[in-house]
């Protein structure tokens, strides 16, 4: 069993005809986990919006307030690549509820489960400190790693991100940070999204060696992929983590319009067990997913559920 945050208000966050990260993402994901072998083992949990306070810890307030405003006057773009209704705020907020929502229910010492999926939009990876872009309005794996240092006892955390674009918002975050330790596995180089990631990027200052950057390309395949994992997770294990949460982007599969590394659904279930195998080392079985990326809506639900599934 495993904790399964989702719900509604996450269609009011409307992009616009042709934009990619549109509703209809999330009910891709509904669909493929509704499946009898996986909906059996979901078991949901509600949840709120995150505080502003939550949100301040990793965002400077000037950031919130100008998607707010932005919403209240009507709606617009933070960037060309990140629209805002007037729902759009609130929706970013209960996105990284949900992420703050599941780490206090695996956090808990007698947690039912140790695993939660949160199928949330929009994403987060690439919101940074000060601005909002690339879909995203606030970075809910940065909001939920601060919120278990906070209030859940945790000191070190593992942000594992295997969405097909580097999560440079999270990098920035937590850059200087020794407590957070980020390792993005990316497509990277010829100018794709967002240029950064380069694997020279490691940190700075106290944090320095804390980030690790793996970079895949077109048509890597499973195993050279799988390789890239046993890497990460191999770093991850030197620095025992306490909890992991993963910015799980299903991007990387062939036929995605936006990534495509050509990966198939399948390996989520894999890369997923290699990880559970860390967070059961070292962390207490504690696993935190959340959705970022995946726009391809047949792949899209077919590697949530094989991700979901595994986390099962």
């Amino acid at each position: 069993m495993i904790w399964y945050l989702t719900d509604k208000r996450h269609l009011d966050h409307v992009t616009g005809a042709g934009h990619p990260e549109r509703p209809d993402r999330l009910k891709a994901v509904w669909k493929a986990l509704e499946a009898k072998e996986i909906a059996e083992r979901l078991r949901p949990l509600e949840y709120r919006p995150a505080t502003l306070e939550a949100v301040s810890r990793v965002h400077a307030p000037a950031m919130f307030a100008k998607a707010r405003d932005l919403a209240r006057a009507g709606g617009g773009h933070l960037d060309p690549d990140t629209p805002v209704c007037p729902s759009s705020p609130e929706i970013a907020l209960l996105a990284a509820g949900a992420a703050c929502a599941a780490v206090e229910a695996v956090c808990k010492a007698d947690a039912a489960s140790r695993r939660a999926f949160c199928a949330i939009r929009p994403p987060g990876h690439h919101a940074t400190p000060g601005k909002a872009m690339g879909f995203c309005i606030v970075n809910s794996a940065a909001v939920a790693a601060r919120h278990a240092q906070a209030v859940g006892g945790v000191g070190r955390v593992l942000i594992l991100d295997w969405d097909v674009h580097h999560g440079n918002g999270t990098q920035d975050i937590f850059y200087e940070d020794p407590s957070v330790f980020f390792i993005s596995i990316h497509r990277y180089g010829n100018g794709f999204y967002p240029g950064t990631g380069n694997p020279s990027e490691t940190g700075a200052g106290k944090g320095l060696g804390a980030t690790l950057n793996l970079a895949a390309h077109p048509g890597i395949g499973h195993a050279a992929y799988l390789g890239l994992m046993d890497r990460a997770l191999e770093a991850a294990r030197r620095f025992k983590p306490e909890l992991v949460l993963l910015s799980a982007g299903f991007d990387a599969c062939a036929d995605d319009p936006v990534g495509d590394i050509g990966l198939k659904p399948e390996i989520f279930g894999e890369l997923t067990r290699r990880v559970i195998d860390l967070a059961n080392d070292t962390a207490g079985g504690r696993v935190v997913s959340l959705l970022e990326g995946g726009y391809n809506l047949d792949r899209l639900g077919a590697s949530a559920a094989h991700h979901a599934a595994a986390l099962a």
